[in-house]
């Protein structure tokens, strides 16, 4: 009988290294004129429960996340929300500050930023900047975002 091999959540630390994780990326997020908008509950507190829930459950830990929450479906999850370039490099920025007070070994760390990386990509749903288009509260979750094309009548 061949034994499992331990998953990524068990090889970086488990629950503990998931919530230092989020709480120092969290705190990043709470002073970030951006992406603080983008959390409705005044508390982060249900904001980091979700994300501990989901990351542990991606890398091979408990499936709390999906027993509470449904499927992840991040990308409808976060549709409502103005999610441009400049967002995604302040989540990014905030992460790599959290990632890099893990300490991880090289091979973990690689692993674990390129998975942040690409997800942090895939969430972008708008190109228009920060401030422009509408507010979370408008953006309505079923439509990505829309382009306008003027007409130009032809040159003479």
């Amino acid at each position: 009988m061949s034994a499992v091999p331990p998953s990524f959540y068990d090889e970086i630390g488990g629950h503990d290294a998931f919530v230092r994780l989020v709480d120092a990326f969290y705190r990043g997020v709470a002073g970030d004129d951006v992406l603080r908008p983008m959390y409705p509950e005044e508390d982060l507190g249900p904001a980091k429960e979700r994300l501990t829930g989901f990351l542990e459950q991606y890398w091979g830990g408990p499936t709390t996340y999906s027993e509470q929450r449904g499927h992840p479906r991040l990308r409808m999850r976060h549709a409502p929300f103005h999610v441009n370039p400049d967002a995604r490099d302040r989540w990014l920025a905030h992460m790599r500050v959290a990632v890099d007070e893990l300490h991880l070994s090289p091979l973990h760390e690689a692993t674990l930023w390129d998975y942040l990386e690409r997800a942090a990509q895939a969430m972008v749903n708008t190109f228009e900047p920060t401030g422009i288009g509408p507010s979370s509260e408008g953006r309505d979750a079923a439509s990505g975002p829309s382009l306008s094309v003027t007409a130009v009548p032809p040159a003479d």
